[in-house]
């Protein structure tokens, strides 16, 4: 068994999710994530067209396993976005199902981007279906408190420990109008729901200090990610925004803790439809590569 292969499967069976998280970025030396979120008007025309035309969640699927074998040697995590595949029915799980197990097959940690939110019960629902599809993390909204967010830091029949990433300070513009305004003690909306994050958090801390529930934090929200990553010491942020969204280098570097650790960036759009050559594998290949090292750089690495 090469090198490689051995940390693969030791980040597999490592019971704590942070901790699988930290050592898989250790590996490809960069906290970098694809957000894999395929869309039906952007797919290559030999995906849409291979042996006549085919059906769209195929599509995706078709897709989405060239992405994960050109992205392999640079990324060591992948977003799925759950709504891409979930509008085509039946047959969008299936496929959705598919990926999320070629996600696994390629030595790669999952985020499952649901953004699930409910009661306890139906929580727990939510959480062994999104077992089900192999996710080590999912993101879900937290604002309908703790028994809405525990379920999905469950362990499910014996296996590894799983994650949860809550909405804090969204990437959109629009959450603005809720996410900034004041509460009666000073505090915003996104900082009080920060703190809540932390102090649940702190009861499930792996071996290297870092918690199983994490946080969403915007890359356009530059302005909040100093206060918020001082506010979740021991928190994981998962940072959308990056490219295409208007999020750069300089916008993320404050979601990292001192030593560089405990963020990760995800790029979709840039990654997944970058311009250059009619080699449209080639070209997603160079874009996570590009991706990859700008982080690198930006960490001083």
């Amino acid at each position: 068994m090469t090198a490689a292969a051995i940390a693969r499967s030791a980040t597999a069976t490592t019971a704590h999710p942070a901790d699988r998280l930290l050592t898989a970025f250790a590996r490809v030396g960069a906290p970098v994530c694809v957000g894999l979120d395929p869309v039906l008007e952007r797919m290559p025309a030999e995906i849409a067209h291979a042996n006549g035309d085919i059906a769209p969640a195929e599509q995706l699927l078709r897709f989405s396993i060239v992405v994960l074998d050109a992205i392999m040697p640079f990324v060591a995590c992948v977003k799925i976005q759950s709504a891409c595949f979930e509008r085509y029915g039946g047959a969008g799980i299936a496929a959705l199902h598919q990926t999320s197990a070629a996600v696994k097959a390629h030595g790669m940690e999952l985020i499952l981007d649901a953004k699930r939110g409910d009661i306890g019960i139906t929580a727990e629902h939510y959480a062994a279906a999104s077992a089900l599809h192999h996710a080590d993390w999912t993101t879900a909204n937290g604002y309908l408190g703790e028994d809405g967010l525990l379920p999905f830091l469950a362990r499910v029949d014996g296996a590894p420990g799983r994650g949860a990433f809550a909405l804090v300070r969204t990437s959109n513009g629009s959450g603005d109008a809720i996410q900034s305004l004041r509460l009666a003690d000073g505090r915003t909306v996104a900082e009080a729901m920060a703190d809540s994050v932390a102090t649940l958090g702190a009861a499930h801390l792996g071996e290297q200090g870092t918690s199983a529930l994490g946080a969403v934090v915007g890359a356009t929200k530059r302005a909040d990610a100093a206060a918020l990553r001082t506010r979740m010491p021991q928190q994981m942020l998962l940072v959308p925004g990056y490219g295409a969204q208007g999020g750069g280098v300089d916008d993320v570097l404050p979601c990292f803790r001192a030593d560089g650790t405990g963020a990760i960036i995800t790029a979709s759009r840039s990654v997944l439809y970058p311009s250059g050559s009619s080699d449209w594998r080639g070209n997603v290949a160079r874009a996570a590569e590009a991706f990859h090292h700008e982080i690198r750089r930006g960490l001083g690495q």
